[in-house]
């Protein structure tokens, strides 16, 4: 099998390239192996803005009609959106078909669970089991699902983005937007909270239809035609949002790319001014998340990568605020999902309080550069990777949660293989931009 025939199947999902690794009869036996296990319950549907999530929306529904569920079906929505109704709809599970950032062939299925968090691999394993046996639950001509058309949903994520933040103190400084949706799902939604909070905005791919006018991941090298709008425009910052609507990275009011690692720091500066309390964030994020939580006498916590084992931590531990330094800003008040929506409420907040700039407010931070690669490694070559890092930097602490970790007072370097791709993935980060790409390269090296 290529591996454009693979689908990957994680902590994250399932994703896989439309036709090849990801079929319409892939998906419906997800969606069976769901529709099982929550034994025909209640499920929320949702799909980010993807020509090809048409297709797999209907074979999603058809299973999970055929399992017997009650299907509240939200359209196009935010992967955030469909958590929150997850659990104001009382569902048993969700379904967000996205394939997040990855390019325009891919799609994918993202499962929730009761509480509207995506699935930790624990959880899964059921559903990964019964997709592998096909033994599904098949209900009689007589006990088939409904459908229904369920479209409140927006309208409950913005009320409760606007509960959690001070209004009247953004409204008042009516700050100026570009948002850039880029075609995806988030489209109506952040409009909607920004045009709450008093904002003059200008919205770039506001539309949904899955058209992206870059490549979706929003990092730098995407957003070269978007970062000079916002001092064109005259505005105080850039939000930029993911085809799923689960990331958000900024741009400040001169127009450089501040980045997805910054959100989530800013995003945990101003909740703790609001609420003292512990953060946790995942082993590739920011070491800054940490200063910023030692500022407040906060502790913070890190857990492997994945939206659920960080949601997980966070219960465990009791934050008040926690994420991803992919710009995945998760409130457990708002729910257990990366949301852009209140991380982007959040900074307006900051801004509003404290008075300055973005850049004003970038610039008083510690400064530290973060460098990311990914490489095509065969997994039978992993353990010996992994034997070749310990023995290169054996002076460093070691750290085996997810992959493996090496730290030093002043860097770190995290590999691991990735949730979403057939890739290893290399994070590494020091005060200096050149000594973690030399990081990076080494690794390069040793493969």
């Amino acid at each position: 099998m290529t591996a454009e025939e693979t689908l990957i199947v994680s902590v994250s999902g399932i994703r896989g390239i439309v036709g090849r690794g990801l079929t319409a009869e892939r998906a419906a036996a997800f969606a069976s192996a769901l529709a099982t296990t929550v034994r025909g319950g209640r499920v929320v549907l949702s799909r980010d803005g993807r020509p090809s999530g048409v297709m797999l929306r209907h074979a999603v529904l058809a299973a999970l009609l055929e399992g017997g569920c009650e299907v509240h079906d939200l359209g196009i929505a935010p992967t955030p959106t469909c958590g929150l109704a997850v659990r104001r709809l009382a569902a048993q599970g969700g379904v967000q078909l996205t394939a997040s950032h990855n390019p325009a062939p891919w799609n994918g299925l993202k499962l929730f669970n009761a509480e509207g968090t995506a699935l930790t691999d624990e959880h899964g394993r059921p559903i990964r089991e019964l997709f592998q046996s096909r033994a599904f639950r098949r209900a009689d001509w007589n006990q088939l699902g409904r459908v229904i058309e369920q479209s409140a949903a927006l309208g409950w994520h913005r009320d409760r983005i606007l509960e959690l933040i001070d209004v009247k103190a953004i409204g008042a400084r009516r700050f100026g937007v570009v948002l850039d949706a880029n075609g995806g799902a988030g489209g109506r939604l952040g409009p909607a909270v920004l045009e709450a909070l008093n904002c003059r905005s200008v919205v770039l791919g506001g539309n949904c239809d899955g058209t992206f006018a870059h490549e979706p991941e929003p990092i730098a090298e995407h957003l070269t035609a978007v970062t000079p709008l916002v001092p064109h425009h005259g505005a105080d910052v850039g939000f930029v949002l993911d085809p799923d609507a689960d990331r958000l990275a900024l741009i400040d009011e001169i127009g450089r790319y501040i980045g997805e690692e910054l959100t989530l720091a800013l995003a945990v500066d101003f909740r703790l001014r609001q609420e003292p309390g512990p953060v946790v964030i995942n082993m590739s994020t920011s070491r800054l998340v940490e200063d910023i939580a030692r500022r407040y006498g906060c502790p913070c916590y890190r857990s492997a990568v994945g939206e659920a084992n960080v949601v997980e931590k966070m219960r465990a531990v009791g934050a008040v605020i926690g994420g991803e330094g992919n710009g995945g800003v998760i409130d457990p008040r708002v729910g257990g999902v990366r949301d852009p929506f209140i991380g982007m409420g959040l900074v307006l907040n900051l801004l509003a309080w404290s008075g300055r700039s973005l850049s004003q407010l970038v610039a008083e931070l510690p400064t530290y550069h973060i460098v990311k690669a990914k490489w095509a490694v065969p997994l039978e070559r992993w353990p010996a990777l992994l034997a070749a890092l310990e023995k290169r930097w054996s002076d460093a602490a070691v750290n085996r949660q997810d992959g493996l970790r090496l730290d030093w007072p002043d860097r770190w370097l995290h590999v691991r293989l990735s949730n979403t791709e057939p890739v290893v993935r290399l994070v590494a980060e020091a005060p200096r931009e050149e000594d973690a790409r030399r990081l990076c390269e080494e690794v390069g090296q040793l493969l």
